[in-house]
């Protein structure tokens, strides 16, 4: 039988994806890789993750690309959605998923190193990202898929300072907490399109 570590590697369908926990001969894996975009929702109103059009993607269409092997080993899962650790913006109710995206606690906390400390702490100067600074940054920059010299955002499932927004990774691995649009952005065709790194649950 295959090793599997955390922080390792593994193929998985169509992509390769990154072991962050194991679990009684289960993984928690999320793509290497960013490896599309996609808005967080296709509508410019107030959303949480339950409601949001990347979970029904996520849940629905992308989940449907994986064979029926496949499908028979990922672990469908009930999700806490926490509210934004400083903004207070709801996260809304628990989900029922089969593929996801982080949190940003996953991410501060538990699986890319841990910078606990400015999220429960933050800084007098910390009023929409985290420190540029912070050391564990470079853990969370994350290249395209279809051109791994490319660094891109990719999106959490919290909310942001308010729920028309959701918590993002920036290209340079810094937490930008106070989020971005969920569909209107700065960019040429008017969409926010984020990167995504779907997670998931596995049977090893």
């Amino acid at each position: 039988m295959e090793d599997f570590n955390t922080g390792s590697t593994m193929p998985f369908g169509d992509y390769n994806w990154r072991i962050l926990d194991i679990k009684n001969n289960t993984a928690l894996i999320i793509t290497e890789n960013i490896i599309e975009h996609r808005a967080y929702h296709d509508v410019y109103k107030e959303i949480t993750w339950a409601d949001c059009s990347l979970r029904k993607y996520l849940n629905g269409e992308f989940y449907d690309k994986f064979n029926a092997t496949d499908k028979s080993r990922i672990i469908p899962v009930i999700n806490t959605n926490p509210d934004n650790q400083w903004y207070g913006s709801r996260g809304g109710e628990d989900t029922a998923d089969s593929i996801f995206l982080l949190t940003v606690e996953d991410v501060v906390c538990r699986y890319f190193g841990d910078s606990s400390e400015k999220l429960y702490n933050p800084g007098k100067n910390q009023r929409y990202w985290f420190e540029r600074k912070d050391k564990n940054n470079s853990k969370r920059i994350a290249r395209l898929e279809a051109n791994k010299e490319a660094i891109w955002w990719w999106w959490l499932r919290t909310p942001g300072r308010v729920n028309v927004k959701a918590v993002y990774i920036h290209g340079d691995g810094n937490i930008g907490i106070q989020g971005n649009n969920i569909l209107k952005g700065n960019i040429s065709d008017g969409k926010c399109t984020g990167g995504i790194r779907p997670a998931l649950w596995l049977k090893l």
